[in-house]
């Protein structure tokens, strides 16, 4: 018995750390640098902007492995990511709607790129708020991230 506790105290620690190891961010400042390695000594590789989401792939110190949604990799400072939920288009330019379903009245589009705070979500689509103010729904299989 106490076997199978342990064993099972094992496995959730596990998949827990698993879970951490592949859990998802966002950038939390302007200008950010990506880098090479985990250090201010390593060549920057990128410069993100605030919102920017990344998949984290590992930890070394107080630096972050991530992983971009185009498959780039590289060292962000930990203390610049937050667990804030957004979302960057992956096509070439995406519709953004009024209303959870393509029925509903075009107010924007968003291009490659764009990065979108996520606002809620309802049964395959996204409600996403922009920086510069627009706001609406997005079909979610079309965006990247949280």
């Amino acid at each position: 018995m106490l076997r199978q506790v342990v064993f099972t105290l094992f496995l959730f620690l596990s998949t827990l750390a698993a879970a951490e190891a592949i859990s998802l961010v966002s950038v939390d400042g302007e200008n950010v640098n990506m880098r090479s390695g985990p250090g201010s000594n390593y060549s920057v590789l990128w410069e993100l902007g605030r919102g920017f989401p990344l998949k984290i792939l590992g930890r070394k110190g107080d630096w972050v492995k991530v992983e971009d949604f185009e498959g780039d990799s590289g060292w962000i400072y930990g203390k610049l990511v937050a667990k804030n939920p957004h979302l960057i288009v992956k096509k070439k330019r995406i519709n953004v709607r009024s209303g959870p379903g393509r029925n509903y009245r075009l107010v924007g589009k968003a291009n490659y790129g764009v990065v979108f705070q996520t606002i809620e979500h309802s049964k395959g689509w996204v409600k996403v708020k922009h920086e510069n103010g627009l706001a609406g729904w997005v079909k979610r299989d079309l965006l990247w991230g949280w």
